[in-house]
């Protein structure tokens, strides 16, 4: 069994490109150290609509990118993830296709922030798993009512964006050895569980992120409380039950 974090970043920032890929080596060794002190693994790289191949003695680099789509962002995980996509430019049905075509996984990243990939329109779209994120686990009983009706897999990742984020989320992984496309195998197999660190700091750190998303988006379904979600994904299964 391997720990690793499905979703991470190498970047504080978004945006300038150029200063960015400078920093990006410099930001992966610091995410690696903090993985390490974690006890995890290995780690996905999942920078916005590029991938960058990184490599340390401390975890294992598996390449990813997470791509932004017509709605919603999408996890492209394994052996070979494209190197760079348009924002915007590609529907999740053509991601999905690009990711198998590569040998790559298709995870739903964060359903229920910004998102319209739960949505019913798209569960014919064949995603690979759904993500636990580590900034909203308290969607966690949506993730898996919607894991439960599309019949997916449940991964997690912390999507941090700082090192000391790194990990706060992440999954166990069942595989003989941590290489991309073991992974890959074992998220389509299901052999994998999702967990979600409950320290200080991470509990800190996501009433923090609450707080941010209610004044930011107070309609929002990830304003309502723990459980109030709970209620939500009861009543979506009864309603589900019912039909």
């Amino acid at each position: 069994m391997f720990a690793v974090d499905l979703h991470a970043h190498t970047r504080f920032f978004h945006g300038r490109r150029r200063l960015g890929d400078r920093f990006d080596p410099f930001g992966f060794r610091l995410l690696a150290r903090a993985l390490d002190q974690r006890g995890l693994d290995g780690v996905a790289t999942t920078n916005h609509d590029y991938c960058t191949a990184f490599s340390s003695p401390r975890v294992t680099a598996i390449p990813g990118i997470e791509v932004s789509t017509t709605h919603g962002h999408v996890l492209v995980i394994g052996p070979d993830p494209p190197t760079e996509t348009v924002p915007l430019e590609y529907t999740p049905s053509e991601v999905v296709e690009l990711a198998h075509e590569r040998g790559c996984a298709a995870i739903i990243a964060h359903p229920y922030r910004g998102s319209e990939l739960a949505a019913e329109r798209f569960a014919d779209v064949p995603f690979d798993a759904v993500e636990i994120n580590g900034k909203h686990p308290r969607t966690r009983p949506l993730v898996e009512s919607l894991a439960a009706e599309r019949d997916l897999p449940i991964v997690a990742g912390s999507d941090s964006h700082f090192p000391f984020e790194g990990g706060r989320a992440y999954t166990r992984i069942d595989a003989d050895a941590l290489t991309p496309s073991s992974v890959v195998d074992a998220i389509r197999d299901g052999r994998v569980e999702p967990r979600v660190a409950t320290g200080p700091l991470d509990e800190q750190l996501r009433r923090g992120y609450r707080r941010v998303h209610e004044r930011k988006y107070p309609d929002d379904i990830l304003a309502q409380s723990p459980a109030d979600l709970t209620r939500l994904a009861e009543m979506r299964d009864s309603a589900g039950s019912a039909e």
